[in-house]
């Protein structure tokens, strides 16, 4: 039989080094190829959030540069079409460069650059690639640098998933859980300190405790962006803005403010925003404190569920899929184990950021592709798993009011109440009576008869 293959076509792209071959059907050009031959292909990319952020920087430096009269008309309505079509997921497979690269993340500004020249060539000349009319350092990436770039990049990527993202999911979460504690506010429970029986408390106080935690987490988050909303763009190479236009900064945030209806400005020293990641810490900082609070919460709603007939079982989680593939019947808390992994997950990323935010000397970071990774993943990964904690797990889940009966009428720990009417001691007693008889405290005390009927009811119920 004869055999069936096509070879792949090539084009050739002139760069400061020399030429390279690049495939005639790719919108990259010759640095975005030395790239991916350079490095290793870990199968990972800088994520799309970061690539739209990216794009975003280019169509609104197009259109300021345009009106500063720096950039000829047809030019920049080629270079703004084309970083639409970015942005609208159009040229998704163009952006080939692995996430581990040249730290300043110089790779992807120019894999950007090359495809919104070579995009908009071929809208102007119906030629792909090459470096005329429109060129990609002199044109795509006129008054930037990838030093200031790309940190901006990392805010505005940050800064759009906290708002349309995380924080809608952080409120849905705490909506979920306010309606729990309302609704199991009369139902009374045995609390538990040490892992040991306390004093009674309801079942509607611990879900408001909950809800507290996740409310307090959604302002942590918000409370870093006064800071994260900070960029660097208009420092250029090292922060003193060489080669930028002294309105370009201000125009260009202007413009991606408008466009994202956030509210960007102007970092107040350059030389901070490009030398140090400080932000980006204290916004995985925020992130880390969530999922501990996110770990909490889920651990104690597996733990009250647990059972269904030998374990606490005070409440009732939704069976979503068979548990086991040798036990027939067995229904685990699989949401509260997801939400429980994706918060560790988050605390390695923070680790990761916590080292990276470290990393490069003087005047620039050289960590930036992992820190945008890394930061991106755990903003997705909580809200993904804030909206299926409260969706899988929560709405569904129904409290067992008579076994909450029962382990508060078992308690030894109910003697507390007794303290102010017959002292710690004699309360101590009882409770040591209890136990060794096997008996409650309501059955000790009414055998022993030093209080009245109405006294017991009024401190047991």
């Amino acid at each position: 039989m004869p055999s069936h293959h096509t070879s792949e076509t090539y084009r050739e792209e002139q760069d400061s080094m020399g030429t390279v071959r690049v495939p005639a059907s790719a919108y990259y050009g010759s640095q975005t190829q030395r790239a991916v031959d350079n490095f290793m292909r870990s199968g990972l990319k800088p994520p799309l959030s970061f690539i739209y952020a990216l794009a975003l920087i280019k169509r609104c430096a197009a259109q300021v540069n345009r009106k500063l009269g720096l950039l000829e008309e047809r030019l920049a309505g080629a270079i703004v079409t084309a970083a639409g079509e970015v942005l609208d997921g159009r040229l998704d497979d163009q952006f080939v460069v692995d996430l581990f690269q040249t730290g300043s993340g110089t790779s992807t500004n120019m894999n950007m650059n090359e495809v919104l020249a070579s995009r908009a060539n071929e809208i102007l000349t119906d030629r792909r690639g090459g470096r005329s009319p429109v060129h990609p350092n002199d044109h795509v990436n006129l008054g930037q640098s990838s030093n200031d770039v790309i940190p901006t990049a990392l805010h505005i990527a940050a800064a759009r998933t906290i708002h349309t993202s995380l924080v809608p999911a952080l409120a849905h979460l705490q909506q979920a859980l306010a309606e729990k504690a309302q609704a199991f506010r009369d139902i009374r429970k045995i609390g538990r300190t040490h892992l040991q029986d306390a004093v009674p408390m309801t079942l509607g106080q611990a879900f408001s405790g909950f809800t507290r935690q996740i409310e307090l987490g959604r302002e942590r988050v918000q409370a870093v962006l006064p800071r994260l909303t900070e960029l660097a763009l208009g420092g250029t190479a090292v922060g003193s803005g060489l080669n930028a236009h002294p309105e370009f900064a201000t125009a260009v945030i202007a413009e991606i403010s408008a466009q994202t209806h956030i509210d960007f400005s102007e970092a107040r020293n350059h030389f901070e925003a490009q030398a140090a990641r400080d932000a980006a810490v204290e916004t995985s900082g925020a992130l880390k404190t969530l999922a501990a609070g996110l770990v909490k919460i889920a651990n104690d709603i597996r733990w009250l569920g647990s059972g269904p007939r030998c374990g606490i079982g005070e409440i009732r989680l939704p069976g979503l899929q068979p548990g086991s593939s040798i036990m027939p019947g067995k229904v685990n808390p699989v949401i509260p184990e997801a939400v429980v992994q994706v918060a560790y997950q988050v605390m390695g990323n923070d680790t990761a950021i916590t080292l990276a935010g470290q990393a490069g000397n003087f005047e620039l970071n050289v960590t930036l592709p992992l820190l945008a990774h890394n930061l991106l993943q755990s903003l997705d990964l909580l809200a993904g798993a804030c909206r299926l904690l409260a969706d899988r797990c929560i709405q569904g889940l129904q409290a067992d009011r008579e076994k909450c009966e029962q382990y508060i009428e078992r308690s030894l720990a109910l003697v507390t109440g007794l303290v102010p009417l017959i002292g710690y001691d004699r309360a101590a007693e009882l409770a040591k009576k209890a136990y060794a008889e096997n008996k409650t405290v309501r059955q000790v005390v009414m055998e022993e008869g030093s209080l009245t009927q109405e006294q017991i009811k009024q401190v047991l119920g």
